[in-house]
């Protein structure tokens, strides 16, 4: 009876442990959903927004380290206007949405794209920037579509929106490509190193990082940007949904950067007269 009586409060450990861990893991998601962090924010005077720090233009480091980017432009101005200091963390872009839940970020600010999934777990400010999911090859390989990459390997980046797609619509490319599964990169920067060295024959990515990226190289008409059919996305501010009053201050905040023209300064800045701008100024 003594033992049965051990293996009894031993079990009831376990199981009143597991219901604990069940109940933390609700509380921090309901917290996440419920809380408005804004007079936190602001009574610390400075917001710390998320990012991978490889994401050219959006936000990257410099030779000398220096973190810079449209991103970085763009969300220090908005939150100049409400004196608020924006902090940069870099984070493992897998973990972002686990990350914002724990507080470990107040924002996802670096190209990131509303997807239905994403809007599921988060909020999101009004889109800034219009993007899409193109296909990156060398323009030796003469691949011209997705089609084209029948047989070969595709590189994309680990839980990216490009990623997702390829899920969501396997029959647009995934099922071209060799093995029907594409060889997954922490960073853009890895998989277009492996794209130069043939590893792989082809990248989907972002059309603002491919562009950026290509312009900048010593020889741009080595690579082929192909367009496919994936449907135009937006990137935009991802928060908690508690944080109503986060989105409504960076809302305004992009209005009034359109309004004053410093928006237009900022793409200029970034993407010369190529204007990827959802946001207009107000008559």
């Amino acid at each position: 009876m003594k033992k049965k009586f051990l293996i009894f409060l031993t079990l009831l450990a376990f199981f009143s442990l597991l219901t604990g861990c069940s109940n933390d893991k609700k509380s921090v998601a309901q917290e996440a959903n419920t809380t408005d962090t804004w007079s936190s924010i602001k009574k610390r005077g400075r917001v710390i927004i998320g990012l991978d720090d490889t994401f050219v233009p959006m936000g990257f480091r410099e030779k000398n380290g220096k973190l810079v980017g449209y991103d970085i432009d763009l969300a220090k101005a908005v939150f100049k206007q409400y004196g608020i200091k924006a902090d940069f963390q870099p984070i493992d872009w897998n973990m972002k949405e686990t990350e914002l839940r724990n507080r470990t970020i107040d924002l996802i600010w670096n190209g990131y794209t509303i997807t239905p999934a994403r809007k599921n777990q988060l909020l999101f400010s009004r889109p800034y920037m219009a993007n899409r999911q193109v296909l990156v090859t060398k323009t030796a390989e003469n691949i011209t579509s997705f089609q084209g990459m029948q047989g070969k390997t595709l590189g994309a980046q680990t839980s990216s929106s490009g990623a997702s797609l390829l899920d969501e619509k396997p029959k647009m490319l995934k099922d071209y490509i060799k093995g029907k599964t594409p060889v997954l990169y922490d960073s853009f920067n890895n998989a277009l190193m492996d794209l130069d060295d043939n590893r792989i024959q082809g990248l989907l990515i972002d059309s603002v990082y491919a562009g950026y990226y290509i312009s900048k190289e010593k020889d741009p008409a080595s690579y082929r940007v192909t367009r496919g059919g994936f449907d135009g996305e937006d990137f935009a501010v991802g928060m908690r949904k508690g944080d109503k009053t986060l989105k409504r201050k960076i809302d305004q905040g992009l209005q009034n950067l359109a309004n004053t023209g410093e928006l237009q300064k900022i793409n200029k800045k970034w993407f010369g007269n190529s204007d990827n701008s959802l946001i207009q100024p107000k008559n």
